[in-house]
This record gives C-alpha cells, sequence and structure tokens, in this order.
C-alpha cells in the first residue's frame, strides 16, 4: 500500500512545476494557437506554468516522439491532431505507435474543413461541382500544403465518395494565393486558413466537411448534405506518455474540460470556426482509434505517400 499511497500523494500535489505542451508544428498555426490557449488557462487554474514546447518537423512527427518518449509523469504532455492519426499509417519509419505509447486525456478543438473553389470557378454548389468534375475527369486540380495533410486525405476521400477525378497539386509553401488567382481552382482547406477571403468574397465556400453545418459560416451546407456519410473534421486533444499515473490524467482531464466549458473558451474557438470537445480519456481514445481507422483506409485506397 506504501507506494500506492505515496503514488496518490505525489498526484494529489501535481503540478509542483511546470509543465511542457509539446506541440508538432511552428508557431502561428492552430495547433499552437489552441494550444496556447489552453496551457494559459490551465496555469491560471493549477498555479504552474504550462508552457507551449514547438518541435515542428516530419509533418509534426518529431514532436510527438519527443513528447511520448518523455518520462511518464505528467510534465511533458502532447498537443495531440488529426496529423497523428494520419501519420500511423502514412509514415511507415515512425519509432513509436501513438495507439499503443500515449495515454489519452481529452480532446480539446474541432473544426471542419472548408470546400472552398475560387469566386469565378463556374460551379456554386457541391452537385454542381461533382457534375463539373464528372464531365472534365483528371481536369480539376486541387491545391494542398503536401502529401497525407488534412487538405489531401480529405479530397482523397470525397474522391472515392463521389466517384470524380480531381488532380493533387501539393505546395511547399502557401497554396492560398494560387487558388486566389484559380491557378488551383479549389482546395479542402481548414477553416481557420480561408474564412477571411470567405468572408471577404476572395473565396466561395461550397460546403463544409463536417456532419452538419458550422456556425462560423451558417449558409454554408455540409458535404454530407449531398453525400451521405461524409465527415472529415480537423481536431485537437491532449494525450501523455503511457504509464503515466491515472491520478494525472484524470486531474488534467477534470481541469481542461473546465476550461472547455468557460464560455471565454468557447467564444475564442468560434472565432476561427471551432468548437469545443470535451469528455473523459477513454472517450477520446475511441475517438482517436476510429480516426486512426479510418484514415488508413483512405491512404491506403489512394496509394498516399509521404513526400
Amino acid at each position: 500500500m506504501l507506494p500506492a499511497a505515496s503514488r496518490l500523494a505525489w498526484a494529489e500535489s501535481y503540478p509542483t512545476r511546470p509543465v511542457h505542451m509539446v506541440v508538432g508544428f511552428p508557431p502561428g498555426l492552430t495547433p499552437d494557437i489552441v494550444g496556447r490557449l489552453i496551457a494559459q488557462a490551465l496555469s491560471q487554474r493549477l498555479g504552474q506554468q504550462f508552457v507551449v514546447d514547438n518541435r515542428p518537423g516530419a509533418g509534426s512527427n518529431i514532436g510527438a516522439e519527443f513528447a511520448l518518449k518523455a518520462s511518464p509523469d505528467g510534465y511533458t504532455l502532447l498537443v495531440v491532431t488529426f496529423a497523428n492519426a494520419v501519420n500511423a499509417t502514412l509514415y511507415q519509419w515512425l519509432n513509436f505507435d501513438i495507439l499503443r505509447d500515449m495515454a489519452p486525456v481529452v480532446g480539446t478543438f474541432r473544426s471542419p474543413n472548408v470546400m472552398a473553389v475560387n469566386a469565378l470557378f463556374p460551379a456554386k454548389t457541391v452537385p454542381e461541382f461533382i457534375a463539373y468534375a464528372k464531365a472534365n475527369p483528371g481536369k480539376v486540380n486541387y491545391a494542398s500544403p503536401g502529401y497525407g495533410t488534412v487538405n489531401n486525405v480529405t479530397a482523397e476521400l470525397f474522391k472515392t465518395m463521389t466517384g470524380i477525378d480531381m488532380v493533387h497539386v501539393p505546395y511547399r509553401g502557401s497554396y492560398v494565393p494560387d487558388v486566389l488567382a484559380g491557378q488551383v481552382p479549389v482546395t479542402f482547406a481548414p477553416m481557420p486558413t480561408v474564412i477571411e477571403f470567405i468572408r471577404a468574397g476572395q473565396l466561395r465556400a461550397l460546403a463544409v466537411t463536417s456532419v452538419t453545418r458550422s456556425d462560423a459560416l451558417p449558409d454554408v451546407p455540409a458535404v454530407a448534405e449531398f453525400v451521405p456519410g461524409y465527415e472529415a473534421i480537423v481536431w485537437h486533444g491532449i494525450g501523455a506518455p503511457k504509464d503515466t499515473p491515472a491520478e494525472i490524467i484524470e486531474t488534467l482531464n477534470i481541469q481542461i474540460n473546465a476550461v472547455l466549458a468557460d464560455p471565454k473558451t468557447k467564444e475564442q474557438f468560434a472565432n476561427f470556426g471551432g468548437t469545443v470537445l470535451g469528455g473523459s480519456p477513454a472517450e477520446f481514445g475511441k475517438f482517436l482509434a476510429d480516426e486512426t481507422a479510418k484514415w488508413a483506409k483512405v491512404i491506403r485506397l489512394a496509394n498516399i505517400k509521404p513526400e
């Protein structure tokens, strides 16, 4: 009983020093922004600094490996994203398994992508787009920031479910200028990337990729209204190295759920088209497993390979 009691006392005093939240992307992107909002709120609630630690590279795998191989003491956490579910299949050489090596804490953020076209593109609805693509097989290009990115797999799922043929144009830099100019007519982009261009009339939103419409673009239909069963969302969560004490996982889950329930957090997420997730560690674990399995099928069917 003594080790168990000692472990409980240790968990009850958590945290006693700064906690690092590893983000596998550069500053300024949505995972970083969401991570910082949550880190700031946890710092205020728990009286210790929660510090965002950006470790970008290899499609966010560098940050994930660093976090999951850290000591399982609750002082290194991972900001988990959609990319981690995709990368589990996309990359064959990973030195970690996101499902095996991570203790899920909680889902935090979700947001649809937007199927957006250049303002001069002839199709004004999803059915018109599908008809246009079928009449012009292999002549409609879509833009993404690279193979295996959310734009890429979201578009490939759309291709599979509608039976159309689009050509992928991957970019190493920003793809948005070429979509605005009409060089590439369509993208399936994260909402924060394109929402201001849509509001300014420079891009036309044909649909959002969630099952239901988004409060951020209430007049824009969901793809699922025309393609039943279609769903592709960007999401984030928090994880810890496996074997992190359950008491610490529970503390983090309770505190992060409280942050997510705060109207201020909901308003901040809504500003860039997102909503809160929340829930138990088990629910986030199931969600991650389901997402990993879903995108594994898309990656294999489309034969997507990392660059």
